[in-house]
């Protein structure tokens, strides 16, 4: 059984690197020391849109994410292609099967080769039960060094359903967090003028509200969509809400 301590600590988790934090530590537990989060809200038929929109989160060595996925490689990985048609538990063995059968593409073969290089062996997947066609959330465990494939297993049979509750549980938090990268961060007036946009407000009508001049809420706005990398102001009020970086409580 979960601790309720555990529980109160991912339910109240100040932000996604707290968040994180306590995950992976709770996750090593069970014997999966790397791991890889992402999470799309711009997924068009087999496309999971721009790497830039992506929640991403891992604690695996960046070598390993520079090939991964700064090259692109996660896109011709099986279990990936299987998250993405999918929801629920995967065993990696699933792999094992496919190689052993002969059915892996040369592009899929390349993607387990390259995971063999770097210690990724054995794990289990989560695909998280999506809420659009737009969204989709997809774990990868890793197993430490040391642990086969049917050890794996084994630890699944016995703990499954408790790592299962807590990956759906910190993707539900994650969903609630603010995020955002060092490259796209709204300073606090844009974010201001973003939600007063959102409430339906012109630019005349911000510019009394915050004490400014209609031309002074452009010079938000317009930061603000270059930031968001959208062309206009609907779409950054959109995109900036999809990423809890407005109408939300901020420290």
């Amino acid at each position: 059984m979960i601790p309720a301590d555990d529980l109160n600590a991912l339910v109240s988790a100040p932000s996604i690197e707290d968040l994180w934090a306590l995950h992976t530590e709770r996750m090593n537990r069970y014997g999966f020391d790397r791991l890889i989060y992402g999470f799309t809200r711009f997924r068009i038929a087999d496309s999971l849109g721009d790497p830039n929109d992506f929640v991403l989160l891992s604690n695996h060595d960046p070598a390993y994410m520079d090939v991964f996925i700064g090259e692109g490689l996660y896109f011709d990985a099986p279990m990936v292609r299987w998250a993405i048609n999918n929801s629920g538990a995967r065993s990696w063995s699933v792999l094992h099967d496919m190689a052993a059968a002969g059915t892996l593409t040369d592009k899929e073969r390349k993607v387990l080769e390259f995971n063999r290089s770097m210690g990724v062996m054995a794990g289990y997947s989560i695909s998280f039960e999506p809420v659009s066609s737009r969204f989709k959330g997809a774990i990868a465990l890793t197993a430490r060094a040391g642990l086969d494939q049917a050890r794996v297993d084994a630890i699944w049979q016995d703990h499954g359903e408790d790592i299962l509750l807590l990956n759906n549980l910190v993707h539900l938090r994650i969903l609630t967090l603010p995020h955002d990268q060092p490259g796209n961060r709204l300073t606090d007036r844009q974010r201001e003028v973003l939600e007063w946009v959102g409430d339906g407000k012109t630019a005349q009508d911000i510019a009394l509200l915050m004490g400014l001049t209609p031309a002074t809420v452009e010079k938000h706005l317009r930061p603000a969509r270059e930031t968001l990398g959208v062309e206009t102001t609907a779409q950054a009020v959109l995109k900036a809400a999809l990423r809890n970086q407005i109408f939300v409580l901020r420290s």
